[in-house]
């Protein structure tokens, strides 16, 4: 199928021919194919049903997985902060954990209820990026590709299967960039409202699409079109996706910025998912697999490509967030949210590639690449029996599914030692964990197995404390010796955490102490337990 050019406008509002458009010439490099009060060029039919039926796949597939293993640290953390609803948390804005409060209310304890929003997101993802790789002038072919490559990457299926704040934010920034690309498309500034609207709800969720915000303005400025800084719209927008992130911000400011101390321990590498900074480019090829050439592509394209030399702000942006990510020293996942854009790019070229070529080989090579990401299931899903894990390189490989095996477990051998103790030591403990996922856990498994209230000093854990006067022994879970001699005149080893599947989690080994015969009150001890790490 063959386009023709069309005209464009100049940033003086004349009509401007492609063809004529010199390449040194900056501030037109970014034209679009209409502006206000034109007609854009036509697009393809949409292939509404195969991409559907790829959407639809991906999110049974994500459903029929979702109750295997058991519940993410995180998880337990967002379901202990949806009992304790506010407008903002040390590390996040109020969305997931409000997720979490409606699908627990909706059925406690279903793993398949709590997963069933990511799974639909997953979904969403799924069709916007079609319907972006229809706004970049792919055929319907080439955009049932793109939704095929994205519903097989190994980071929207390990995202979509656990409620994350990264589930939701992957199809924010697909519909903020199917937004941004229609308007450079069309022309149709009143469009920035609503990109504002989705940047303010995608806030919500996280901060990180403030940044795809911040390097489409970057990337505007620097290849254009630079119209669109003259617009009215493009500033309203803005500041209607501040106002709606004002709350969070304002919890933020009364709290001291916790999220500043999150972000800095993220850098330096305290999170189980963070990486060295070097590694933020090159994990994409893990976050994406086999299907890495059709975005690698996508790139190239919208950076070198005379066709969408009017969309070079999108390809420019994702430079952008490669230099912000790295210095920063962001996760490498923070890059993969734009990256659905990319593979919508990338997705003609590779079918153009498989005509050109002898069809039926390419086409294999691509399909064979579909197909063999499809072999990262069980690293991204519960495939493997849980007693089988630890014979295999699946945490090693995926951190996340390590993290879901093995908390009741744990959470009964903490209730053992609790219930060790004298009865009058019983009456006055509580559980201390070191993190919140120990802390979540016993929360959320503990009033089965007759625990106490648990306490801990990690993010949003450390709100909720300090724990009553009253209460003068801890059942310490997670911590080391030297924490803990500060605070406790007696301490004895009671027990080592143990998920009796031989994964090396986080949590196995972990030594369970009782501290009893306290140095000062809670309300002393508490400040020094603060951990935004």
């Amino acid at each position: 199928m063959k386009w023709r050019r069309w005209p464009a406008l100049g940033d003086d509002g004349a009509v401007t021919r492609a063809d004529d458009v010199q390449p040194d010439d900056p501030d037109l490099s970014g034209l679009s194919p209409a502006a206000p009060g034109r007609t854009a060029s036509p697009l393809p039919g949409f292939a509404a049903g195969p991409v559907a039926v790829v959407a639809a796949s991906l999110a049974a597939l994500l459903v029929a997985f979702s109750s295997r293993y058991g519940y993410h640290r995180d998880e337990l953390y967002f379901i202990a902060c949806g009992q304790h609803l506010a407008w903002g948390y040390p590390d996040q804005p109020p969305f997931v954990p409000l997720v979490a409060r409606l699908m627990s209310d909706l059925a406690p304890s279903s793993l398949v209820v709590l997963r069933l929003p990511s799974a639909i997101a997953s979904a969403a993802l799924v069709v916007l990026t079609g319907m972006i790789a229809r706004e970049l002038g792919a055929e319907r072919r080439a955009q049932v590709l793109a939704a095929a490559a994205v519903a097989v990457a190994p980071m929207v299926i390990g995202t979509g299967h656990l409620l994350s704040t990264s589930t939701f934010d992957l199809p924010a920034w697909a519909l903020a960039s199917w937004l941004v690309i229609r308007i450079l498309r069309a022309g149709d500034d009143r469009l920035w409202l609503a990109v504002g609207l989705v940047t303010g709800l995608g806030l919500f969720d996280s901060d990180l699409i403030a940044f795809l915000l911040f390097a489409v303005v970057v990337s505007l400025a620097v290849a254009g079109p630079r119209r669109a800084f003259r617009s009215p719209w493009l500033y309203a927008g803005g500041a209607i996706a501040l106002a709606m992130w004002a709350p969070y911000l304002a919890w933020q400011a009364s709290h001291g910025w916790p999220e500043l101390a999150v972000a800095r321990s993220i850098a330096n590498g305290g999170s189980g998912t963070s990486a060295p900074r070097w590694e933020l480019l090159p994990y994409q090829l893990l976050l994406f697999g086999e299907v890495t050439p059709i975005w690698v592509a996508g790139l190239v394209r919208l950076l070198r490509g005379e066709a969408l030399r009017w969309c070079r702000a999108i390809g420019v942006a994702f430079i952008v967030l490669v230099i912000v990510f790295t210095v920063t020293g962001g996760k490498p996942y923070y890059l993969g949210a734009l990256i659905p854009a990319l593979m919508a790019a990338g997705a003609q070229p590779t079918v153009d590639w498989v005509r050109r070529g002898r069809t039926r080989g390419r086409a294999g090579l691509v399909t064979a690449a579909v197909v063999l990401s499809l072999t990262a299931i069980p690293v991204t899903l519960p495939v493997v029996p849980v007693g089988d894990v630890h014979a295999t390189p699946i945490v090693t490989l995926n951190y996340d599914a390590g993290e879901t095996i093995g908390w009741p477990a744990y959470v009964r051998e903490i209730a053992a030692v609790y219930r060790s103790l004298p009865a009058p030591e019983r009456s006055a403990a509580i559980v201390l964990g070191s993190n919140y996922g120990e802390a979540g856990a016993v929360e959320h498994y503990g009033p089965a197995d007759g625990l106490p209230a648990a306490y801990s000093g990690h993010m949003s854990f450390w709100y909720w404390g300090p724990p009553p006067a009253s209460k003068t022994v801890a059942v310490a879970v997670g911590f080391g010796k030297q924490q803990l001699t500060p605070f406790c005149a007696t301490l004895r080893l009671a027990a080592h955490l143990n998920n009796h599947v031989g994964v090396h989690d986080d949590e196995q080994g972990a030594p369970v102490w009782v501290c009893s015969g306290l140095r000062d009150s809670w309300a002393a001890i508490w400040p020094r337990l603060q951990n935004f790490g």
